[in-house]
C-alpha cells in the first residue's frame, strides 16, 4: 500500500445489535462502538524546534525539517497520552505487536504489554504522570512537573496517580514512559525541551495499542466564563515533543504541533451542545491544509456519565486506526489475536443492515480567517499552513520518489 498525502480514507464501521436499532439512529451523526480510519500515514515533514525562548519576546527558533513516511506517520513516532476532565482513570495500558492487520487475522501476531497502570492495586509499569504545574511563561505557558496523586498538583518525584483521581473541567495530566531523556539539544534523543522539566520518552511504534478503563462523569461545578472546556472530557495522543516544549504557546514556532508533528483525539467531547458524544479526529496535514479542524469521523462513541467505560485505539501495521468502546476489554500482559478478534467482532461477517461505511477523500488548500474550530495544542483558534501549496507539491514529489525506489 502506498501512503500518499492527498487521500485519507475514513471508513466508519458502525455496529448495531439489530437493523431496527440502526433505523432509530441519526445517520448524519450515528452512535457507534467502533470507528475505523483506513489509509493512515503519508509522506510529509514538520519543523523541529532548535531554540526555545521563555521570556516575553517568545522568539523561538525553528531548525530543519524532519521528514517522515509510512503507515501511521507521523503518529508512528513517540507519543504521549493526554487526559482532560471531568475524568477518572482506573486502568491504562500500552501494547505493541510484531505485526497486526485489523482486516487479516491470518497474518496478525499477538500483543505484548509495554506499560500499565491500575489505580486499585497502585500498579505502575513504565508510566510517568506529569502535569502542567511548573514555571509559567507568557510565551510557553506552564511547564511540566511531576504530578501528585491527584494528577494536577506538583510533586517532587514520580508519583502514581491515586485511586481517587477525578480531575474536573480544564484540568489535565499526561502519561509518558519511565525512560528518561538525555540532555536537551537539537540533535539529542528527545530534541530541545524546556529547562528544568522532568523529560521522558513517549510510547513508540508503528504498530501499537492503547487501552483505557475510565469514567467521564458530568461536571458538578457551575459553568462560568473561566472554563475553556466545561464538561468536555478527552483522551488524546500528541507527538511527545509537544508537551516537552509547549502545548499552548502564544507563538506557534515554539512547538512542532503547528507544523504537523501529530495529534490524534481518541475520545473527545467537542462542544457543550453534544457533551455526551466522544469524537475521534486526526490533526495532521494528511488530506487537509487546516490543522485545527483536522479530519474527523462523522460518527461518535457515546459518553456514559454514570458507569465505567472500557475501550481504546489500535494502530495496525498497514495504516488502519481503529477506535473502539467495549466493556469486555481486558488488560493482560499479553493479548492473543483471537481475543482481539472476538472483542472487535473481526471474525464475524456483518449483515448489511449492521454496517454503515462512509469514505472521505479530500484536500483543502483554501485559506480561512474566520473559524470557530478550536485546537487543544496551540495558541490560536485555527492554524493553517500558509505554504500549503508548496508543502503538498514537495510531498507529492517525495511520494513519487518513494514509489520509484
Amino acid at each position: 500500500m502506498e501512503f500518499l498525502t492527498l487521500s485519507l480514507i475514513i471508513s466508519l464501521i458502525l455496529r448495531f445489535s439489530t437493523a431496527e436499532g440502526l433505523q432509530k439512529r441519526d445517520l448524519s451523526n450515528p452512535s457507534v462502538s467502533e470507528i475505523l480510519f483506513e489509509g493512515v500515514g503519508f509522506t510529509g515533514y514538520y519543523s523541529q524546534i532548535k531554540k526555545l525562548v521563555e521570556d516575553g519576546s517568545c522568539d523561538c527558533e525553528i531548525g530543519g525539517s524532519y521528514y517522515f513516511s509510512g503507515p501511521n506517520s507521523p503518529l508512528d513516532e513517540e507519543v504521549a497520552v493526554h487526559f482532560r476532565g471531568p475524568l477518572s482513570l482506573y486502568k491504562f495500558a500500552y501494547y505493541t505487536s510484531e505485526y497486526f492487520d485489523v482486516s487479516d487475522n491470518s497474518t496478525s501476531k499477538s500483543w505484548t504489554r509495554r506499560a500499565y497502570y491500575d489505580s486499585e492495586s497502585a500498579t505502575t509499569e513504565n508510566v510517568t504522570f506529569l502535569t502542567k504545574a511548573g514555571d509559567n511563561s507568557t510565551c510557553l505557558g506552564q511547564a511540566l512537573t511531576y504530578a501528585s496523586s491527584d494528577g494536577v498538583s506538583k510533586a517532587s518525584s514520580a508519583t502514581p496517580l491515586g485511586s481517587g483521581n477525578l480531575i474536573t473541567s480544564d484540568e489535565e495530566y499526561v502519561i509518558f514512559s519511565n525512560i528518561s531523556c538525555s540532555k536537551s539539544g537539537y540533535d539529542k534523543d528527545c530534541g530541545v525541551y524546556r529547562k528544568g522539566i522532568p523529560a521522558y520518552h513517549g510510547y513508540y511504534g508503528t504498530t501499537k495499542m492503547f487501552l483505557f478503563e475510565f469514567k467521564a462523569p458530568t461536571e458538578t461545578q457551575e459553568n462560568s466564563t473561566s472554563f475553556s472546556y466545561y464538561d468536555m472530557p478527552a483522551i488524546w495522543l500528541l507527538n511527545s515533543h509537544i508537551a516537552r516544549t509547549s502545548q499552548y504557546p502564544t507563538n506557534s514556532n515554539c512547538s512542532c504541533w503547528a507544523s504537523g508533528c501529530g495529534e490524534f483525539d481518541i475520545f473527545e467531547v467537542m462542544n457543550g451542545t453534544q457533551k455526551n458524544n466522544f469524537y475521534s479526529t486526526f490533526h495532521t496535514f494528511q488530506g487537509t491544509g487546516v490543522l485545527g479542524t483536522g479530519l474527523q469521523a462523522f460518527g461518535h462513541v457515546d459518553r456514559d456519565t454514570e458507569d465505567t467505560m472500557l475501550g481504546g485505539v489500535i494502530f495496525d501495521s498497514v495504516g488502519n486506526t481503529l477506535v473502539f468502546m467495549n466493556n469486555e476489554t481486558t488488560f493482560g500482559s499479553s493479548i492473543e489475536v483471537s481475543d482481539i478478534s472476538a472483542l472487535l467482532n473481526l471474525e464475524e461477517e456483518e449483515e448489511e443492515d449492521d454496517v454503515v461505511v462512509s469514505s472521505l477523500s479530500s484536500i483543502s488548500i483554501s485559506y480561512s480567517t474566520t473559524s470557530t474550530a478550536k485546537s487543544k495544542n496551540n495558541g490560536h483558534s485555527l492554524f493553517y499552513r500558509e505554504d500549503v501549496l508548496s508543502y503538498y507539491i514537495s510531498i507529492i514529489i517525495l511520494s513519487l520518489l518513494n514509489m520509484l525506489l
